[in-house]
């Protein structure tokens, strides 16, 4: 549609700066989408391209109607990825900032592969800026072949601690950028900067064994594991308490990466930087997908939540929205979650599209109800009036129960038992007298 090209125009253009056929390369992927389909059901030749999302600086991918083909971990952080990084640090320092009354110091970055693969590497740019290093990459093939410390002078800034915590994917596919990183992070532990400016070098006089556990911060599952550890407990339920998801957190993410290191696990020293953050940042790089969309969401930012919490850490849980290059967003995890419910979730219209497509629909509704619940369980933040919104949207709504009876009892009955878990475990508490009974007369 014209409005739908007019904005992804837009994106385009603010996310590739000084490309200039960017207008013919969109409009030349619906005839090649067709032509491709065409070949691949004939058995024929379609060409190969690489993979990624134009909106993150991806010009190299259009026109679409391609084989795709996944991108070169050499080349990642891309150059357009650092370009968009700059951006979102910008509104991440600014926004902690104004919030803490102080510069950022320490954070932890929830890095996940698929984002990478999209963006051509923004979390890790993103880490690298806040570092304060840069990528340098060779002028023949655009790969990165080491980086350049940038100067305090230069910067303006104290250097930001940064520890990644890395998902399965990024640990298989990306062993150079954990090797990238980690040298990274070793090189500013070694300079000869203040503490004040530079908290990694508090570690500068050690050597050895010593100096290498010091600077270990890239952290994830261990060799051949995946995930948070948290989802599949938020899946079953029956969980005691918070803080045994936050034990579950830390359990599924302290093997520390990087040289020499491979996987050794290093719960103490990840759970000391879990407890030091003054941050922890989670990127969503398109709009397609929000916060409950997954409850997987809920497993990597409320795990680290419930984990610092346990630890008796402070870290401000920010979830950077950047789906639109030229206007990134810093929001706090539970004003997004807030912001969604109202949006999306609790929103008549978007049930009401739901609706038309039957159990699907149906399907979609319980599992933002159980996104929402698992960030209930896992974050100190409560979400009453977000509780109160999902419940008079659809059990409260007689067309919508109706629907959810006849097109997807399954799904009716999982709503009712978040609700019910929530409220049984003091994370709700409903402004309604009769939430109970209706509950339990759903049941």
């Amino acid at each position: 549609a014209p409005r739908g090209r007019a904005a992804m125009l837009a994106a385009l253009t603010a996310a590739c700066p000084g490309v200039d056929d960017l207008a013919a390369r969109l409009d030349g992927s619906g005839g090649g989408e067709r032509a491709a389909l065409l070949a691949a059901l004939e058995g024929r030749f379609v060409a190969p391209g690489p993979a990624g999302a134009p909106s993150r600086g991806r010009a190299d991918v259009l026109p679409t109607g391609r084989n795709l083909t996944t991108l070169d971990p050499r080349m990642i952080p891309t150059g357009s990825a650092m370009a968009l990084a700059a951006k979102a640090a910008g509104v991440l320092l600014a926004r902690h900032r104004q919030d803490q009354g102080d510069d950022l110091r320490a954070a932890v970055i929830d890095l996940w592969g698929s984002a990478s693969l999209r963006t051509g590497g923004e979390d890790l740019a993103l880490a690298m800026i806040l570092l304060g290093v840069a990528p340098v990459w060779d002028a023949g093939t655009g790969r990165v072949g080491g980086f350049e410390i940038v100067p305090l002078a230069v910067l303006d800034r104290p250097r930001v601690d940064v520890t990644l915590r890395i998902s399965g994917l990024f640990r298989d596919a990306f062993e150079a950028q954990i090797l990238l990183f980690d040298a990274a992070v070793r090189a500013v532990a070694a300079r000869d900067e203040a503490v004040a400016w530079n908290p990694l070098a508090a570690a500068r006089d050690l050597t050895g064994e010593a100096f290498r556990a010091a600077t270990a911060r890239i952290y994830g599952a261990a060799p051949g594991d995946y995930g948070s550890g948290v989802a599949d407990r938020l899946a079953r339920g029956g969980f005691r308490d918070r803080d045994e998801l936050g034990r579950a957190y830390l359990a599924a993410s302290s093997s520390a990466y990087g040289q020499g290191l491979d996987g050794a696990a290093d719960a103490a020293g990840f759970a000391a930087l879990v407890r030091k953050a003054g941050a922890f940042v989670h990127q969503q790089d398109h709009a397609e997908t929000d916060i409950l969309d997954s409850p997987e969401y809920a497993a990597h930012e409320g795990g680290f939540a419930a984990a610092a919490v346990m630890l008796g850490g402070e870290a401000a849980l920010y979830h950077m929205d950047v789906s639109r290059p030229d206007a990134p967003r810093s929001r706090l995890v539970a004003e997004e979650v807030a912001r969604v419910v109202r949006g999306r979730l609790a929103n008549p219209r978007w049930i009401a599209g739901m609706m038309r497509h039957g159990y699907r629909g149906g399907a979609e509704m319980a599992r933002g109800v159980a996104a929402l619940h698992g960030f209930a369980a896992t974050m100190p933040a409560r979400f009453d009036a977000q509780f109160d919104l999902v419940f008079d949207a659809m059990l409260g709504d007689a067309a919508v129960d109706g629907f959810l009876r006849r097109e997807n009892p399954a799904a009716r009955a999982a709503i009712i038992a978040r609700l019910a878990d929530a409220r049984g475990q003091d994370l709700w508490h409903p402004h309604r007298n009769d939430v109970a009974a209706a509950l339990e007369a759903g049941a």
